[in-house]
């Protein structure tokens, strides 16, 4: 797994077709996503536990609805000829695809803490692409729209979500 995720971190293709078509990689990518979410807590919002787990549980909702989207908008809106993905495929990409956030749980060092998480929100763009070309079989233009219409939808259910329930 270990390898894997620093092959995806790399912005290698192939690992991210490797880890769309493994069926056994998902629970993988959940433990990646969780992995990022306590170092993110730890790193950045530098809380206690209750930090912690918030951000496990948001991450992983957050993960889920988000590769949610994406399916939907890539093959929906987005959608070519050679498209063809499910949204597992999804799931273990865009898990994988989250491996930097775990340089995060640095974030609390002075200075350095802040530019490493720049350095991480530019690195997620990247393999988030990368996760969407692979797992949608799209060009780079095609994943970039997808994200970032992916985006603007989940953005929106958020903040519905927090005006219903007054959060």
């Amino acid at each position: 797994m270990l390898e894997t995720m620093i092959r995806c971190a790399r912005l290698d293709s192939a690992a991210y077709e490797q880890v769309e078509h493994d069926e056994n990689a998902t629970a993988p990518a959940a433990v990646i996503v969780v992995l990022a979410a306590i170092a993110s807590g730890i790193g950045v919002a530098q809380g206690g536990l209750d930090s912690v787990l918030f951000a496990i549980v948001t991450g992983l909702i957050g993960w889920i609805a988000y590769s949610a989207i994406v399916y939907f908008v890539g093959t929906r809106l987005f959608a070519t000829e050679a498209t063809s993905t499910s949204v597992e495929e999804l799931l273990r990409t865009l898990g994988f695809a989250q491996a930097p956030r775990l340089l995060l749980v640095l974030g609390f060092i002075p200075v350095l803490g802040v530019l490493i998480a720049l350095a991480v929100f530019v690195w997620i763009i990247l393999t988030t692409v990368v996760a969407i070309r692979q797992a949608l079989d799209f060009s780079t233009g095609r994943a970039i729209a997808t994200a970032l219409v992916a985006v603007i939808v989940l953005v929106v259910i958020q903040a519905l979500v927090l005006i219903l329930f007054g959060a």
